[in-house]
């Protein structure tokens, strides 16, 4: 559908890590494409350089654009302004004064989150709120439009395919399990920073996983089951006994999209995990609590909504 004042929307706010980000610019993306707008997202600088779409604009804009920009074409200038964080410095600070005092109308609007609630961009009460505004400032970090994602999943997914580097590693990765399995489920073993997070409510031994892992391989009886392990922190097979493991890529990205390639993956609740589940259209199921059972019956595909 294609709006006809064309509007821009700016991310004005820079949240968590990768699967946050992405999550974040997914939802923004979903709305512009149901209703015809153009997204910036210069807030995506950290991890532009890892995907196809991204890595040669320095607006990180959808529709991707072309041709490119000058700052993109003059050698050495983009890396120098992702480095400097310049342009998302400015556009944060536009963002936040354009907040306090509206000073170009209704042409410019600040869509800012209010702590602890949650904005749906598909709702005609937000609709309504940047009706008039030509650019507008998405700001904050509880923003979705799930219905919109769900319509444009497909397209989402096709622009942040990463770079072949990743992907390939990433594909490389889950082959060597399926051949000796029939089915290859992804677990997304986070540690390092989940023992402060929610009081450590989420965060999860080891030993805990592996029996995880044993309790879903006895719900495929008639299938060989094997694990691709991806963790922020070195793991060895000897930590798994009695399972086939194999481990991801080794890097942010390539395990990322190594998950995305799973039958199915189950971890704590995380935006890394609700995007390989995404990305790759696969079932998974979040972990909450230490006495979380892992059934079958559990699994979904994450469409980007729930908020960790």
């Amino acid at each position: 559908m294609r709006s006809a004042d064309n509007k821009l929307l700016v991310v004005g706010f820079r949240t968590g890590r990768m699967g946050n980000r992405l999550v974040l610019f997914a939802n923004v993306i979903g709305f512009a494409a149901e209703h015809g707008y153009r997204v910036v997202n210069v807030a995506f600088h950290s991890y532009a350089h890892l995907f196809v779409n991204t890595r040669r604009d320095i607006y990180c804009r959808y529709p991707v654009a072309r041709p490119r920009s000058l700052f993109d074409v003059i050698p050495g200038v983009a890396p120098a302004i992702r480095k400097t964080r310049i342009f998302y410095q400015f556009i944060r600070r536009a963002s936040e004064w354009n907040d306090r005092f509206p000073i170009l109308g209704k042409s410019v609007f600040t869509l800012r989150e209010i702590p602890g609630q949650t904005i749906f961009l598909d709702t005609p009460e937000v609709q309504s709120r940047m009706a008039d505004a030509k650019v507008v400032f998405v700001h904050g970090w509880r923003i979705r439009a799930p219905e919109s994602v769900r319509r444009h999943a497909d397209l989402i997914r096709e622009y942040f395919r990463p770079i072949a580097e990743y992907e390939q590693a990433a594909r490389q990765a889950v082959e060597r399990l399926r051949q000796k399995a029939d089915v290859v489920v992804g677990v997304h073993i986070r540690l390092g920073d989940n023992w402060k997070w929610k009081g450590g409510q989420c965060y999860f031994p080891v030993s805990r996983y592996v029996t995880w892992m044993h309790e879903l391989a006895e719900q495929f009886p008639d299938n060989k089951v094997a694990f691709l392990v991806c963790s922020d922190e070195p793991r060895h097979e000897q930590e798994f006994p009695g399972l086939a493991v194999g481990f991801g890529p080794d890097s942010p990205v390539g395990d990322l999209y190594a998950l995305a390639q799973c039958d199915c993956i189950f971890g704590p609740i995380s935006t890394y995990s609700q995007w390989a589940s995404f990305y790759g259209n696969k079932p998974l199921l979040n972990l909450y609590l230490s006495d979380d059972r892992v059934e079958r019956g559990k699994f979904s595909v994450s469409y980007l909504e729930e908020i960790p």
